[in-house]
């Protein structure tokens, strides 16, 4: 890659970690044991996870958050993380986005999400030409289905995430695209729209059967996981990331399958946000050029460490530290 950098636009939102015994019965009391607050959200997530690998790659926040608290503690993580906020706008007719997460330890984590500024986030808050001239190489957008105005299907069945893809590509930027695994009746029609503007499409395979209608039978159905990449690529989309928690499949030209290391469960705080680490690890790959293989074994390395942290992100150590 010529141009060096990686701005990071769409979904800031700071997660309230709670830690709980157990999920309660309806009108039940449960004790809170841990509670720590992070940001969260595709864009903040993998930025985040770039700047702790500690490479020295310019990394660039992009997004639209309120002015409250909330967004006071997401522009203080940018300026620790060392990370350029200079088109992270501001509104103040909306919170900024923030998600209460109640985490089982072993068993499982939910989500209460006010979707606030990211739901208001427009195509005229993310200024990709300015993005491109300042000499950036790959362009990333998500969670797609996660964005309200931009996620919107037009009369034409376009949406503003497709139109501001395209705009990036045609600057001679990498596009890069994630998902979010939401349940919602546009899931297939927003990411069919910007499909044909995504170089690298990240997605696991809940979100692939949502995108494609095609069945995944469970984590390790290859042949599943397969075919729903080879449909994303007939759609439009470049190269196909799509992973489990059994095995990865990068598909460009090839099919490229990666399993990861098993983690200890005794080692594991919260699976919060070990999906974007993956992301962040082979965007990484990505921006230094290295084959699928190699940038799969970071994805995977990254993806395991950021399961020994409380939020997103804290558990993500320097990229030395994982080669």
């Amino acid at each position: 890659m010529t141009a060096k950098g990686i701005a990071c636009a769409g979904n800031w939102i700071v997660d309230i970690v709670h830690t709980i015994d157990k999920w309660p019965q309806k009108s039940d009391l449960v004790h809170i044991r841990h509670e720590v607050s992070g940001v969260g959200g595709g864009a903040a997530n993998v930025i985040m996870d770039l700047a702790a690998f500690q490479t020295g790659i310019p990394l660039y926040a992009v997004g639209l958050l309120g002015e409250d608290l909330h967004a006071q503690h997401c522009r203080k993580a940018c300026a620790a993380a060392g990370v350029d906020a200079r088109w992270l706008a501001s509104t103040p007719d909306h919170l900024t986005a923030h998600t209460l997460v109640m985490n089982v330890p072993g068993d499982s984590r939910t989500f209460f999400y006010n979707p606030g500024t990211n739901d208001a986030l427009a195509e005229a808050d993310i200024p990709v030409e300015d993005i491109a001239a300042a000499g950036i190489g790959l362009f990333y957008l998500g969670y797609l289905n996660l964005m309200g105005r931009l996620d919107a299907v037009d009369a034409d069945g376009s949406t503003g995430a497709a139109r501001l893809l395209a705009r990036a590509k045609a600057t001679g930027m990498i596009t890069v695209a994630d998902l979010v695994s939401a349940d919602t009746p546009s899931f297939a029609a927003t990411v069919a729209a910007a499909l044909p503007h995504i170089d690298f499409l990240f997605l696991n395979e809940i979100e692939a059967q949502r995108a494609t209608g095609l069945p995944i039978l469970g984590p390790d159905d290859r042949d599943g996981m397969l075919a729903a990449a080879h449909a994303l690529q007939a759609g439009g989309a470049g190269s196909v990331i799509l992973h489990s928690g059994a095995v990865a499949l990068w598909l460009d030209q090839d099919a490229h399958w990666a399993v990861p290391a098993p983690v200890d469960p005794a080692r594991i705080i919260s699976p919060v946000g070990a999906g974007d680490a993956f992301c962040a690890g082979a965007i990484f790959g990505l921006h230094q050029g290295w084959p699928p293989a190699r940038a799969l074994a970071l994805a995977h390395r990254a993806a395991a460490a950021s399961l020994q942290g409380a939020t997103a992100t804290d558990g993500i150590p320097p990229v030395s530290a994982l080669i």
